[in-house]
């Protein structure tokens, strides 16, 4: 799988952003979990320690833990200058600033480097990337992605989104996506879309307001779920 650093900014969220942005409670932090997209997140390391069960898949695991740390160091600037420079973009209510969201990116990049080598070892971290992955049928309750579908509508089709998303309904009988955003701030064009055409195919899908928010009005998430299917189904 090729796949190069030099335009992946390696910025990843805590079990707690992980539980506010998809809901997770008490009952679904014990189900089986696929964590898609992944990244540096620490949510996979801190479930793990809580005695949780997750897989997180990423292109970017194909990279030694220091190559992920210097190019999150590359990053910093330039990420925190775009933040600066759109103040009435942001929502400072759970990160309290710029500095302070640098702060809990720092901390989580540092629980996932920490976790990576023996969780990569463990079959916890496993290389992979949309649309085709390397899971079996419903090998999972649950299937969450953290900022990359729909938030980068700009740069990948729809008929990838559908495949992504199906491809999740597949692994897994629940899916939920946070956000609906596009990074220039905007609901995805994609999402009624892909609500409708999974409707066609017999799945229920439903747009909720979560209590995370960093984007402003990026506050909601979607919300898949289907009934139990056999292995020949064609999600």
């Amino acid at each position: 799988m090729a796949v190069s650093l030099k335009n992946v900014v390696p910025w990843g969220r805590s079990l707690d952003e992980y539980q506010l942005m998809f809901e997770l409670t008490d009952t679904d932090l014990k189900k089986s979990i696929v964590g898609c997209g992944d990244g540096p997140a620490s949510f996979n390391a801190e479930l793990t320690q809580r005695g949780g069960q997750v897989v997180s898949f990423d292109p970017i695991y194909c990279f030694q833990r220091e190559a992920i740390a210097s190019r999150f160091e590359e990053s910093v600037d330039v990420v925190l200058n775009q933040v600066r420079s759109t103040p009435d973009s942001w929502v400072w209510n759970y990160h309290q600033g710029p500095d302070h969201l640098l702060e809990n990116r720092r901390k989580a990049l540092a629980l996932f480097l920490d976790d990576f080598a023996v969780g990569k070892a463990e079959g916890r971290y496993k290389v992979g990337a949309f649309p085709d992955l390397a899971f079996s049928n419903q090998e999972f309750e649950l299937a969450l992605c953290s900022h990359f579908l729909f938030l980068y509508s700009d740069h990948f089709s729809y008929d990838f989104h559908l495949s992504a998303i199906e491809e999740m309904c597949r692994i897994a009988k629940d899916v939920r996506i946070f956000p609906i955003l596009t990074l220039k701030q905007v609901r995805s064009p994609y999402v009624d879309l892909i609500i409708e055409d999974l409707r066609q195919k017999g799945i229920q899908a439903e747009i909720k307001t979560v209590g995370y928010e960093l984007q402003k009005d990026g506050n909601q998430a979607l919300f898949i779920h289907q009934a139990e299917r056999g292995e020949g189904g064609n999600i």
